[in-house]
């Protein structure tokens, strides 16, 4: 049997039909099992192509047209956001300002905004909205848990790329929906959280009737010199929480460090309790009360 031509190497890994037939593809040949169709309209180099959400989103990239771009819940996670717990699946969102039109095609949620000038940053080679935009655009997608952990990303890290100001602002331009719930998520986004299982676990700790607790609190020797930064604390009664989610389970390097440095805060005089990811099934129960056992153990008092 005849091997198929090889493609064009000036195709990249995702094409469409159209740059195809310009590179001088014969139409049989995209017809062939070796090339994969994400969408319709697209080929892919390998079948067995991958079916993240991101290698979805480079798939299609080749089809969007001049003025679109991915926008709401997938041009958060393109900002490397995240997203809502499974069984939430995100959908691949493209977005087009008037006078241009939003994509109609099987896989893909089209939106056609309002005129309004475009803010579309570069991701990856891909067009992609606004984080402060692509945040609002969330608002009748996810619960407020969901919005207040992407915000505690976007705001994080030692270059967030946007402040709470700039959320703030966007809402107030573009307006709010569901009794305010852009507003109720931007008035619990705190900087500083590295996961959204931590986001989770502070809002869980508050709604029980727990005090709120810091957010990436260092702790000091007595003589100033850095211990340890904790995900969550609560300084007054010396009680230090983190959320272990156990990546580095399968490093024994890393967990000897982090034994370590567990020793070494509560060596320091904090009580420090460790979250675990089974402690936050369900309803979270089993994380409240550990945490509540430890602020009565330092002498913190339920309100009756």
């Amino acid at each position: 049997m005849a091997s198929r031509p090889s493609l064009p190497l000036a195709l990249p890994a995702s094409f469409t039909v159209a740059q195809a037939a310009e590179a001088g593809v014969a139409p049989g040949r995209l017809r062939g099992r070796s090339l994969a169709r994400p969408f319709h309209g697209v080929r892919a180099r390998s079948a067995s192509a991958s079916t993240t959400m991101i290698d979805l989103c480079r798939a299609y990239a080749p089809r969007l047209r001049e003025g679109q771009f991915f926008s709401h819940e997938t041009a958060l996670l393109l900002h490397g956001a995240p997203m809502p717990d499974w069984p939430y699946v995100p959908r691949i969102h493209v977005s087009a300002h008037r006078p241009s039109r939003e994509p109609r095609t099987v896989g893909v949620v089209g939106h056609r905004l309002q005129t309004r000038v475009p803010v579309v940053r570069d991701v990856d080679g891909m067009p992609v909205e606004d984080p402060a935009r692509a945040w609002r655009q969330c608002r009748t997608l996810w619960t407020h848990g969901d919005l207040v952990a992407a915000a505690d990303f976007l705001v994080s890290g030692a270059r967030p790329p946007i402040t709470v100001a700039e959320l703030r602002d966007e809402v107030v331009r573009m307006g709010d929906v569901r009794r305010g719930i852009l507003s109720r998520a931007l008035d619990d986004v705190r900087g500083g959280v590295r996961s959204a299982r931590e986001t989770r676990l502070r809002l869980l700790l508050r709604d029980a009737g727990l005090p709120e607790p810091h957010t990436a609190w260092n702790l000091y020797d007595e003589r100033g010199t850095f211990v340890a930064e904790l995900d969550l604390a609560y300084p007054q009664r010396r009680v230090g929480v983190e959320y272990d989610g156990r990546v580095h389970a399968a490093d024994p390097g890393q967990f000897a460090r982090d034994a370590d440095r567990w020793d070494a805060v509560r060596a320091h005089g904090v009580d420090l309790v460790r979250i675990l990811s089974h402690h936050l099934a369900g309803d979270g129960a089993a994380a409240v009360q550990k945490v509540r056992a430890a602020l009565m153990r330092a002498g913190w008092t339920p309100l009756a």
